[in-house]
């Protein structure tokens, strides 16, 4: 029997659940860029609830945060499945890892941009 397949309803719901936790789990204990990102956000985050800024700004502010979390375990998913397949060098497994290192670098990039654009104005203002 698939230990993936499930009931329907509440136990899905529950054992989907257990399957991000232990994703989480092992991200933190085997993913360095994620734990230095995960920290950066855990850093970050009481700015996100004591800024003097609006609710759809906070919202703006969190979310450019989560999506590099996101990026980053969808990275680290497509490099452990690579690696599963074969350590060999291969171009195309370059090429996939190299893509999904790409796609964290945008986030980062447009986290640092919306950081940039909500905040900035707010510190000219505060410092006069």
């Amino acid at each position: 029997m698939n230990p993936h397949k499930s009931k329907s309803g509440l136990a899905r719901i529950w054992r989907a659940l257990l399957y991000s936790r232990k994703g989480l789990r092992d991200a933190w204990r085997h993913e360095h860029a994620f734990r230095q990102e995960l920290i950066l956000v855990l850093c970050l985050a009481p700015v996100i609830v004591f800024a003097p800024v609006s609710l759809p700004e906070r919202a703006a502010l969190a979310a450019s945060l989560l999506l590099v979390l996101i990026v980053e375990l969808l990275n680290s998913a497509i490099e452990a499945v690579v690696d599963r397949v074969s350590l060999d060098e291969h171009e195309l497994s370059g090429r996939a890892k190299d893509m999904g290192s790409a796609a964290v670098l945008f986030a980062l990039v447009l986290a640092g941009v919306v950081w940039v654009a909500i905040l900035f104005p707010v510190a000219r203002a505060l410092l006069g």
